[in-house]
């Protein structure tokens, strides 16, 4: 059970009972009474109550503290709680988990990362309101129209790198056009235009673009009727009604001039000879600067300019300084090119990471489709570009799975996330052993065996280091429940028992056959001594009174068992105990953002789930036909491509979001990310495996290798060891770390498997 709760001891004097408060205040404190919902204790509820959530224990996402939950406490929920004991002595205080969230969608979706069988998710799955978010945050999504005083130095990194990189091209692309504007003598103030913007867009840092009338000077638009102002009394009788302002004067003179712009020859011609070279250089400058993510300032500054200023009358583009004393508004200024806070920029809810790589899923499907042959491009870009093209449909799976689980009760989202929460492992397996099976090779299954046990492997050691290492650096020392992480260590190490059962059976029982063996002596006397390389236990379906008679009814009872046991996990989760995760906001919340806009309703979620899986399974076909050079490189064993990017490639999301946890000081959600995924391959995935293997044989045998027999035991092992004081650094994270690459290496230098 994957809870944050945990036991706390206090000492207690002879008059420290706690005091139950006034029933009636009980009522007015907490939100979920005037909702129906029934009191239950303090300790064993996700606290949502404005009291809980302005400690520094809530916001911290830390268990509150006693006093802080008091008044929610009914009397029922604190007897068995709190005893009369003498002075000194010891006292089980359970202590519960705070939730702060911005609505009640946003708490369901945390109360389902602390529940068995949901996945873990970080990224908000409803919008956030703007006005509170953070300052660096919100100049994320700025539109570079602000002139800003006193920003600081503009010499950066950043801002050099932009010369370097864009800003010398896009400035020669300018005076380029510049001249062949000139050369029309039509297109003169165009050209001008292009020599100013060519040295805008070589520094354009500090500098701001602004719309001016070309008819009056810049003093007549700055122009008041102080005479009004100051006796308004006097100009409501004297001011003639009909006459406009200077103000009013600008706006129509300004409108006549766009109007009078469109109707010039000049201006067909830079449309037909200027604005389209330059419309490609801002498409290419805006590409590549978005793909690269934290350039995104230069894409908005090129978009800006392509859709607004070249299309505006040259003689209304002024370009100043942009050093001013208060704070203004222009068409366009940016002082920075690069921000590293863009890792947190979302499109719809969608990271920009994960949008800037779907277009590889097309891209892989037109390659591995088009170029049947090769022609153009070879196997190994193709198996990388479908490899690759899994990140992002992970991504979506995952986003889907969370907007459907926070916007629907238990029972569906418990049904959502072990139906899809494997879909993108599983497409892949069962893509790889049909295809292992018409080519009537043994070495596909074997790359699945693999893979699953590298999921394990990394799950049980390298997600969990990894956060660990990069959580202490942040943190000096950070916290878990010991408790909760040994019952999902317990329950993994049952779950790798129950996988590997089949394995140790077999080793137990099997008949030990060597081939290629050599008679020492040179004779063929059956005296002599034999020299055999290649000895194995034979587990081969032709061995029936072991395999068909002992070995397939165990893995057939193993595959029952192993679902029955995640099964029993939801009903606790569900049923039995869902009081423990009640979801109560209190009234300030309710007050605030309580209705809040989901980024992808239940409908479109269900959707982009069948869409992505789809694709996946595409992709996944695709990754197993151009697999085989991968395969038969000399220098690589099949071990290893099956251990390392085929089990980790589809869990980049999930590494992302336990290190954003660790980040958060919340090293539980992290560690529990990896051990749900490790539960569910045991428990879910193998199991399903089995079933589709017994209604079409592919030939898919629960028996792995010794490798991964011991390797998958001992990695267990050092985890539990790892977890039992409920405390972590970076050095276990390193430890941790260091143990799977360590395993790595023995996978990368161990000959290939039989078949391969």
């Amino acid at each position: 059970m994957s809870t944050d709760t945990d036991t706390r001891r206090r000492t207690v004097s002879d008059n420290s009972d706690i005091q139950e408060p006034p029933r009636d205040h009980v009522e007015v404190r907490g939100g979920a009474a005037a909702k129906g919902h029934l009191p239950g204790s303090c300790y064993d509820r996700v606290c949502m109550e404005p009291s809980c959530s302005e400690t520094p224990e809530c916001l911290l996402n830390l268990p509150c503290s006693l006093h802080s939950c008091s008044s929610l406490t009914p009397r029922h929920a604190q007897k068995g709680h709190s005893t009369h004991v003498a002075d000194g002595v010891w006292e089980d205080v359970p202590s519960k988990t705070t939730i702060s969230a911005e609505n009640e969608v946003e708490a369901q979706k945390l109360a389902n990362n602390y529940k068995f069988g949901f996945r873990k998710w970080k990224s908000h799955v409803t919008e956030r309101p703007f006005e509170d978010r953070s300052e660096i945050v919100k100049e994320l999504y700025s539109e570079l129209n602000i002139i800003k005083p006193n920003t600081g130095s503009l010499i950066t990194c950043g801002n050099v790198l932009y010369v370097f990189l864009f800003g010398w091209w896009i400035s020669l692309v300018y005076l380029l056009i510049g001249v062949l504007m000139f050369i029309t003598i039509i297109g003169v103030p165009h050209g001008q235009l292009c020599f100013r913007l060519s040295c805008y867009f070589l520094w354009p840092f500090g500098k701001a673009i602004e719309k001016v009338s070309g008819s009056l000077s810049s003093f007549s638009v700055m122009l008041h009727n102080d005479d009004l102002l100051e006796n308004p009394d006097e100009g409501k009788v004297t001011s003639p009604l009909l006459l406009p302002t200077p103000l009013e004067n600008v706006v129509e003179q300004s409108r006549a001039a766009e109007q009078h712009y469109w109707k010039r020859v000049n201006t067909y011609v830079w449309l037909f000879l200027g604005y389209p070279v330059l419309a490609v250089a801002h498409c290419v400058l805006g590409l590549l600067s978005w793909l690269l993510v934290f350039t995104i300032p230069v894409a908005k500054m090129s978009a800006r300019t392509l859709r607004t200023i070249l299309l505006m009358p040259p003689e209304q583009v002024h370009i100043s300084s942009g050093r001013r004393e208060e704070e203004g508004k222009a068409i366009l200024c940016c002082y920075h090119a690069l921000n590293v806070y863009y890792y947190k920029y979302t499109v719809d809810g969608i990271n920009v990471f994960a949008v800037n790589l779907l277009p590889l899923v097309v891209i892989s499907m037109v390659i591995g489709y088009v170029d049947q042959g090769n022609q153009v491009v070879s196997s190994e870009v193709k198996f990388a570009t479908a490899i690759g093209s899994i990140i992002p449909l992970s991504y979506y799976i995952g986003m889907g799975i969370a907007s459907i689980s926070a916007q629907s009760n238990f029972a569906v989202g418990a049904v959502v996330n072990a139906t899809f929460g494997s879909i993108t492992e599983l497409t892949f397996y069962i893509t790889a052993l049909l295809r292992g099976h018409r080519q009537d090779s043994k070495c596909l299954e074997e790359i699945v065996k693999s893979a699953l046990t590298g999921t394990l492997l990394g799950c049980i050691l390298f997600i969990p280091g990894i956060c660990m290492i990069i959580g202490g650096l942040k943190h000096r020392e950070q916290r878990f429940n010991s408790r909760s992480a040994g019952v999902s260590s317990s329950l993994l190490f049952i779950s790798i028992g129950g996988v590997f059962a089949p394995t140790l059976f077999s080793k137990a029982c099997g008949n030990l056959v060597c081939e290629d063996c050599t008679n020492s002596s040179g004779t063929n006397s059956s005296n002599g001594s034999f020299n055999c390389k290649n000895c194995h236990y034979d587990l081969s379906e032709n061995n029936y009174s072991l395999f068909h008679s002992h070995i397939e009814p165990l893995v057939y009872t193993v595959s029952v068992l192993l679902p029955a046991s995640y099964i029993i996990g939801l009903l606790f989760t569900l049923k039995t105990h869902s009081h423990i995760y009640d979801i109560h906001i209190g009234d300030s919340h309710a007050s605030g953002h309580l209705d809040a806009v989901v980024h992808w309703s239940r409908w479109r979620a269900l959707l982009i789930l069948i869409i992505a899986t789809v694709l996946m399974s595409v992709c996944a076909d695709l990754t197993t036909e151009h697999i085989q050079p991968i395969l038969n490189h000399p220098g690589i064993s099949q071990y290893f491509i099956g251990v390392t990017v085929l089990a980790m490639v589809p869990e980049i999301p999930e590494i992302v979001n336990g290190i954003q946890f660790a980040l958060q000081n919340n090293i539980s959600l992290s560690l529990e990310v990896g051990s749900c995924i490790a539960v569910q391959v045991c428990m879910i995935q193998i199991p399903i495996l089995i079933l589709f293997n017994a209604f079409y044989d592919v030939g898919f045998v629960l028996i792995f290798s010794d490798l991964h027999l011991w390797a998958s035991i001992f990695s267990v092992i050092v985890v539990n060891y790892i977890f039992m004081d409920g405390k972590s650094d970076y050095f276990q994270g390193t430890a941790l770390v260091v143990v799977y690459l360590i395993l790595l290496a023995l996978y990368f230098f161990a000959p290939s498997p039989a078949g391969c």
